[in-house]
């Protein structure tokens, strides 16, 4: 998990997004975020993202629960990542990158734009090295549990996903 006010951008990543070559918007792109991270990976026989999942996220996001973040470069899209909001909770289902550090943007604009908004937690699913160089944390089962027990039920804020170009710029 990320304690979102904690997260670590690389200088040579705040270098690459600040060099303008990448966009950043929320929720314009749900469907093509979801489908590119259900795209099997290099080494990869298949995905955990069935068909069904797809549509029950879509059906979510059409109801203003399930969300994305798109990164873009030349007019496509080069990574992004999606979850569900909940209470002070973002539960990051997965994300993805067609070009270098789009889905590390992707994570830092979210966890930067949650934390303004009072989330407290971006649940990242699945410990590894990767989202530990970048500030997740381990947590054990019952202090996850408790954080859970004490975030989800907070009132939700819906502006970070009406968030302006202005808030989604500073990285």
């Amino acid at each position: 998990m990320i304690r979102p006010d904690s997260v670590y951008l690389s200088r040579r990543t705040r270098r690459r997004y600040n060099s303008g070559c990448y966009r950043l918007t929320l929720n314009t792109a749900f469907a093509d975020v979801i489908a590119g991270c259900a795209q099997p990976r290099d080494g990869d026989d298949g995905t955990w993202i069935t068909s069904a999942m797809v549509d029950a996220y879509i059906a979510l996001h059409r109801l203003g629960h399930a969300h994305s973040l798109e990164v873009w470069a030349d007019e496509e899209l080069a990574g992004g990542i999606y979850g569900l909001a909940i209470g002070g909770v973002f539960f990051g289902e997965s994300m993805f990158s067609r070009r270098t550090d789009a889905s590390k943007i992707a994570l830092v604009a979210l966890c930067r734009l949650i934390a303004a908004h009072g989330y407290g937690l971006l649940d990242c699913q699945v410990e590894n090295d990767h989202l530990l160089s970048m500030g997740a944390e381990r947590m054990t089962r019952d202090a996850f549990e408790a954080e859970l027990a004490r975030l989800v039920d907070v009132p939700a804020d819906f502006a970070p996903w009406r968030a302006s170009r202005l808030e989604l710029e500073r990285l």
